[in-house]
């Protein structure tokens, strides 16, 4: 499933190739996928710019300059691609924006959803979400007292989207590594300067990933060469039985909260 880092790549492209142009024609081939009926949906796009792209957690928000929005939740196996009738992937879409002759793919969206919501319900849609780690308010200090009222494991509170917004599966389990502490280690276990390491493991974990176009590999355009390499700087992740990178134990796999976590057995306690 696509995380922060992917999503803020996705944010990126979109805003360099569709902020600021005007949705000429919808196409919907799911109706599960919206949350309006098919011919209210595309009337109220039709025409409409999108004068934004923002990211909020592992969501992205297509603002229009009707004062409406696209909230957008890729979930497992979605994914965009932005191309032309000529130009692109094989497999169906569940929706397609056009504008003019480029046009916007999303593919996969059967867990997913793109919901167009007003001002409120768009707020009340996001609200439960915990800070963004990248926001300046989630300070050290932030961090300790909201960890403090936690007993789970580290997996589970860095998955947890009410407690902090936009990590997952994966670069959980490279925070962890980053900070050289089991996944499966219980937050009221941990030492005061272990939290103190957990919280400044997890910005640059997550710069890194933006900077090499997150872990999903499919392309976002043709020639895209950027999304997905860091498949290429992987610290634990999806590293079952290779070298751990900082002690060359082998990387062992388990299974937390019936989900599959990545650690070294001897580097990380």
């Amino acid at each position: 499933m696509p995380e922060l880092p992917e999503m803020e790549n996705y944010r990126l492209v979109l805003c360099r190739q569709l902020k600021g142009r005007p949705i000429t024609e919808v196409d919907i081939n799911r109706e599960k996928s919206i949350n309006k009926k098919t011919e209210i949906f595309e009337a109220h796009l039709q025409g409409s710019v999108i004068t934004d792209i923002r990211r909020r957690a592992k969501h992205l928000i297509f603002q229009l300059n009707t004062g409406n929005a696209l909230l957008l939740h890729l979930m497992l196996g979605g994914w965009m691609y932005i191309g032309n009738d000529e130009d692109n992937p094989d497999r169906t879409k569940q929706v397609i924006l056009s504008f003019g002759e480029r046009k916007l793919y999303f593919i996969g969206l059967r867990l997913g959803f793109l919901h167009l919501l007003n001002g409120k319900e768009l707020k009340e849609k996001l609200e439960e979400l915990g800070p963004e780690p990248f926001d300046r308010s989630f300070t050290l200090e932030t961090f300790q007292k909201r960890f403090g009222t936690k007993r789970g494991t580290l997996k589970s509170i860095l998955i947890d989207q009410k407690f902090m917004a936009g990590i997952g599966n994966c670069y959980s389990d490279e925070i962890c590594w980053q900070a050289r502490l089991q996944p499966a280690r219980k937050a009221n276990e941990l030492k005061p300067d272990e939290v103190i390491t957990l919280y400044h493991a997890i910005i640059p974990v997550l710069e890194n990933g933006i900077k090499f176009g997150g872990y999903i590999v499919n392309p976002i355009y043709a020639g895209d060469a950027k999304t997905g390499g860091y498949n290429n700087h992987l610290l634990v992740y999806d590293r079952e039985d290779q070298p751990c990178l900082r002690c060359g134990t082998e990387i062992r796999k388990m299974e937390i909260s019936s989900r599959k976590s990545f650690s070294c057995p001897n580097c990380q306690v």
